[in-house]
């Protein structure tokens, strides 16, 4: 079993925090953000939570410096690698925060976690699950029937991270398709930007994102555990599939709910979409409405589709 020094969550943590500050992907409130997160997940025994969370920042934010300047052009408000607030960090990592807790609760006898879930009166169903890890006698996605929420929680990490990796990437690289998208409601083509716009870059982008996450996870099962290297076809072909299609399936519903319950405006005089970010346009400008109602925000359907999809992969588990 690979052991961590308490101290290396840490420092890891903080790298990312103050390389995301550096290199301005993240605002201060993001990198505060950032910063808890990372601890959080990285504190975690079972390191896949913690090094899937770095894979998908790492990636999600080397995308968005793809094409920036192209980008500049087709969106209104557009922010320089992402520029991400404490918000849209959460947003996309709540749902692999809370797998990682429920996890350490359940299979980390000694953690705050464990004991804070003997304190609960609501948790008796999971209390009844709690079996001490040992990764030399199994491997965390092809437990004992004891431990069978491991597997559910693993299953939702790679959801979550499966479809806000497939997700940015779609958004990012799709945009700059040379083909315009079409509206995933109506397949009627719609300005570059559009929320629930389509392109064959974009989908194959999601698909890679679930891809990257599934052979991120697979490899950091089979690196810390010996009892998931003793299996290794069946935790590889598992998360690799998965993972694919959870990254499609994912920046799907991120594209349906955009199309539909996100509002999407285009400045007819400068030809660029408004994004969240833009200032509000002026009260005489010629804006026009492409799809959707003004009821989530980015933020809101990132949070809405990775939570579905974290909740799919695990009932699938």
């Amino acid at each position: 079993m690979v052991s961590i020094p308490l101290s290396t969550p840490l420092v890891f943590a903080v790298v990312l925090s103050v390389h995301g500050l550096r290199k301005r992907s993240l605002s201060p409130s993001g990198a505060a953000a950032a910063f808890a997160v990372g601890y959080t997940t990285l504190s975690v025994p079972l390191r896949a939570f913690g090094i899937s969370l770095i894979i998908f920042y790492l990636a999600g934010s080397r995308a968005t410096k793809v094409g920036k300047a192209l980008k500049k052009q087709l969106e209104e408000g557009h922010q320089d690698a992402g520029y991400r607030n404490a918000a849209q960090v959460l947003c996309n990592s709540l749902s692999a925060v809370v797998a990682a807790l429920l996890w350490s609760a359940l299979y980390e006898p000694n953690s705050w976690q464990s004991r804070l879930l003997d304190l609960g009166h609501t948790g008796e169903y999971l209390r009844a699950e709690k079996v001490p890890y040992d990764f030399q006698e199994w491997c965390p996605l092809t437990p004992p029937p004891a431990a069978a929420w491991s597997r559910a929680l693993l299953f939702m990490t790679l959801g979550h991270f499966a479809c806000c990796l497939g997700d940015t990437l779609a958004s990012e690289l799709g945009i700059l398709s040379r083909s315009p998208p079409i509206l995933i409601t109506t397949l009627k083509p719609v300005p570059p930007g559009t929320n629930g716009g389509l392109s064959v870059v974009g989908t194959l982008a999601s698909l890679m994102g679930g891809l990257i996450m599934g052979v991120t996870l697979a490899a950091s099962l089979l690196i810390q555990s010996t009892a998931c290297r003793s299996v290794w076809t069946n935790v590889v072909i598992q998360l690799v599939v998965l993972g694919t299609l959870a990254g499609g399936l994912g920046s799907l519903l991120d594209s349906f709910m955009g199309a539909t319950l996100q509002c999407t405006r285009f400045l007819n005089n400068t030809k660029r979409i408004l994004t969240d970010e833009a200032p509000a346009p002026a009260a005489d400008a010629d804006v026009k409405v492409v799809s959707g109602y003004d009821i989530l925000t980015n933020n809101q359907v990132n949070l809405l589709s990775s939570i579905a999809t974290a909740a799919i992969l695990g009932a699938l588990a």
